[in-house]
């Protein structure tokens, strides 16, 4: 037997070094090596094992038959996804503990129309038993298998042959031919080839669970994204029930749309209507308060954004951004000081999203200014009063995209008016639209004057 050696392996890039360094020689990244143990002479590495030769094709003659995607029963999963699994495609699902990645995907297998495995690396065969008596997800053709093992794994794969494969989860599958512990970046690479070739050769759609990082990025060596077709981030405040799916690589349709879930004691549901969800616990006449018409995906989505402006006697006067960017909020900060008359040089200054959605778009800026604005001055804006646009550093305000689609949802909502940049497209009925070109036009328009 070969003797094993320590090596310290990017978990960015995969390359080894002899010692620990502080950067990564291949990649350039800062505090990424990890010691592992590597057995000289072993088996190659299953990414490089040669697949079965073929020979060029006229691309005309390539046929897309069996490229279409199946649909997995649940409409927000088939929405992100462009129409649902496509077969033999490979899908990453990330997201923090206990936001409901397991849940999701159990009750993808209950919907599913066909054979379906289920492989528990992480609980036992009952505690997943348990949670689909919960879900109500027990079916005949679907096979159930606790198992940390890739080569057992393959085994199952050759007795029951599936139509879907989930793997909950990759870093704790572990290939014995390896030598290193579950969960390493030599493991997780080995792992996700070989499945990825499975996936290929057998015609099989695999789903494989991904852990987090503190940071809240993908766990593991960056050669796992690039190696399956799809990648999906699920999140979610666990202290609200609204649950995201957004797809941040998708090699069969575009990466758009979003999938938003509401967890219940029954499991995930989908929300047909999040904007009416959004705003139906919102009291008007309170100041601070605006609704925002927002983008997620090719989704337009009514939330609400509050403000709180209070006085401070601290040197440097709190900022707190709930759901925002905290770097574009100071700058928002600066522009309604130098631009608009705002003084906010000794105030504390906390704004929140209702509902735990992020809003990470410029096109929001708008709102955020005059709902500070307006709880700086105790003045409630106007009832039915909606804004959107981006606020340049001068104080201008510019066009954002698909302002029909926010608008036509802000009207259906029941929202009367709207404040946007003059540049905004005609065309939109059921609303008011008022065109101002600076902030402090803005400000004058929704009845909010400068405070000195």
């Amino acid at each position: 037997m070969a003797k094993l050696r320590v090596v310290y392996r990017c978990t960015e890039c995969g390359a080894t070094e002899p010692k620990w360094a502080g950067r990564c020689n291949a990649c350039g990244a800062w505090n990424t090596l990890s010691e592992e143990l590597d057995q000289p002479g072993g088996r190659s590495p299953a990414g490089f094992a040669l697949a079965p030769a073929t020979t060029p094709t006229r691309i005309g003659e390539v046929s897309t038959a069996s490229a279409g995607p199946r649909p997995t029963g649940v409409g927000e999963l088939d929405r992100v996804l462009g129409g649902g699994l496509v077969p033999g495609s490979v899908t990453l699902v990330g997201g923090e503990p206990g936001v409901g990645k397991s849940t999701l995907l159990l009750q993808v297998l209950s919907s599913w129309s066909g054979r379906a495995l289920y492989v528990s690396a992480e609980e036992s065969a009952q505690q997943v038993r348990m949670r689909a008596d919960r879900l109500d997800a027990v079916r005949d053709d679907l096979w159930l298998l606790a198992e940390m093992s890739l080569s057992r794994i393959i085994a199952a794969l050759d007795d029951l042959k599936p139509e879907l494969l989930v793997v909950d989860s990759i870093q704790t599958i572990a290939d014995p031919e390896v030598a290193s512990a579950p969960g390493t970046v030599v493991q997780v690479r080995e792992c996700a080839h070989r499945l990825v070739q499975e996936a290929k050769r057998r015609g099989v759609a695999v789903v494989l669970v991904g852990h987090v990082t503190k940071e809240g990025g993908l766990a593991g060596p960056r050669v796992l994204e690039h190696v399956v077709d799809t990648v999906l981030t699920f999140e979610g405040d666990r202290h609200h029930a609204l649950r995201l799916l957004r797809a941040v690589k998708h090699r069969y349709g575009p990466t758009e749309e979003l999938g938003l879930f509401e967890m219940r004691e029954s499991g995930l549901a989908g929300v047909p209507d999040a904007s009416r969800m959004f705003l139906a616990d919102r009291h008007a006449g309170i100041a601070g308060s605006i609704v925002v018409p927002t983008m997620e995906g090719h989704r337009p989505v009514l939330v609400e954004l509050q403000a709180l402006v209070t006085g401070s006697n601290l040197p440097q006067p709190r900022r707190s951004a709930q759901g925002l960017d905290q770097g574009r909020l100071s700058m928002l900060l600066a522009v309604l000081e130098q631009r608009a008359d705002v003084s906010l040089a000794k105030s504390d200054v906390f704004t929140s999203v209702v509902g735990g959605i992020r809003l990470n778009e410029p096109g929001a800026d708008l709102a955020v200014c005059l709902a500070v604005a307006s709880a700086f001055l105790n003045r409630p804006l106007p009832e039915g009063l909606v804004a959107c646009g981006e606020i340049g550093l001068g104080g201008e305000v510019r066009q954002v995209g698909h302002t029909p689609r926010r608008l036509a949802e802000a009207a259906r909502l029941g929202q009367t008016t709207v404040l946007c940049p003059p540049s905004a497209p005609n065309g939109v009925t059921g609303i008011a639209v008022r065109r101002v070109a600076t902030l402090s036009e803005a400000l004058a328009a929704a009845g909010l004057g400068p405070r000195r």
